[in-house]
């Protein structure tokens, strides 16, 4: 999970300031701080109860968001307006950060929000899923121990966003559901516009 937020955060340095919210620095050091906390408080696995951790957690979760939401509606606005990122270069780098940037954000509530996060499926606090992953229905495939981790997450989330649609893992609660077909919203207005944008450019 680190090393992905950390990238991801990196990418995003590479925005410029005309789709970024404040500083296209400000947004990425205030993350990359709160995933160094982060790290310095829980270098291992998160298998024990942390509250504070877990805030802090959901706070960069929250804050990646944000910016995330700004730079996408700025650059749709751009686009939109004709206002800004009048080269195909800048409107694809833009828009594949803000689309794999969408994709980390959203793969992080997916591991934060299923049956209560990390440390609660660790300790197997909630019987009932709100992701039902193929080792679940096929358990002689799996460890006798198998629990999703970020990776599972992040792989559910980047297949959503690019099928626009559950692929192998299925949503089961209601907010599992909203937050997937969400994503699928943003990831398909998102690359419908950057293409049109890039092609029109192109010409």
């Amino acid at each position: 999970m680190t090393v992905v937020v950390a990238l991801s955060v990196g990418a995003q340095l590479t925005i410029p300031n005309e789709f970024s919210l404040g500083d296209a620095r400000l947004m990425p050091a205030i993350e990359l701080l709160m995933l160094a906390v982060l790290v310095a408080l829980n270098p291992g696995e998160i298998r024990k109860p942390h509250l504070h951790l877990r805030w802090l957690s959901l706070a960069l979760t929250a804050t990646m968001s944000l910016s995330n939401v700004v730079e996408a509606l700025r650059l749709i606005t751009a686009i939109l307006q004709g206002t800004g990122a009048k080269d195909a270069s800048t409107v694809l780098r833009v828009g594949g950060t803000v689309w794999l940037v969408n994709v980390v954000v959203m793969a992080l509530w997916y591991w934060e929000l299923d049956r209560g996060g990390a440390s609660a499926r660790a300790r197997n606090l909630h019987n009932r899923p709100d992701f039902l992953f193929p080792q679940m229905t096929a358990p002689q495939f799996a460890h006798v121990d198998w629990e999703p981790g970020f990776i599972d997450y992040f792989y559910t989330s980047f297949t959503n966003a690019s099928a626009f649609s559950p692929t192998d893992v299925l949503p089961l609660t209601r907010w599992a559901k909203l937050l997937m077909m969400l994503q699928s919203m943003v990831s398909l207005t998102t690359v419908a516009l950057i293409i049109a944008r890039a092609v029109n450019t192109l010409r």
